[in-house]
């Protein structure tokens, strides 16, 4: 997969660079753009595609490796985890089951972002 395929970098937000590459590894993971065996691009591919040092790559490459969902090897690359299937439609499924049943007794939309922002920050 190529950077700017799997790569954006918002200079303007308050997100460090790392924690966005980390989080649009994670999300290319989570929706399927990425499986267990695909090959990331090297750091300074990454590095001279987003024109970021490549010390910051590798940051975000290391704390993907530090919480299971990438390997280094050594020599050849870093490399998804195989992870266990998940199945994303069943799971938008039941998200939009959940936004029908809250859209019904009441709630907007922002009542809706709050919601999901509290489950994601307890679960």
């Amino acid at each position: 997969m190529s950077v700017s395929t799997l790569f954006r970098v918002d200079r303007r937000g308050g997100t460090a660079v790392y924690a966005q590459l980390v989080q649009q590894v994670r999300q290319a993971i989570r929706v399927g753009r990425l499986k267990g065996g695909d090959r990331l691009p090297t750091a300074r591919e990454v590095a001279e595609g987003l024109g970021v040092n490549p010390n910051t790559v590798l940051k975000a490459y290391r704390e993907l490796e530090a919480v299971g969902l990438v390997e280094a090897r050594q020599g050849s690359g870093t490399y998804v985890r195989d992870q266990p299937p998940l199945d994303v439609a069943d799971l938008r499924a039941d998200l939009a089951a959940w936004v029908a049943r809250a859209t019904a007794a009441g709630l907007e939309r922002a009542d809706l972002h709050a919601l999901l922002d509290e489950a994601c920050r307890v679960a």
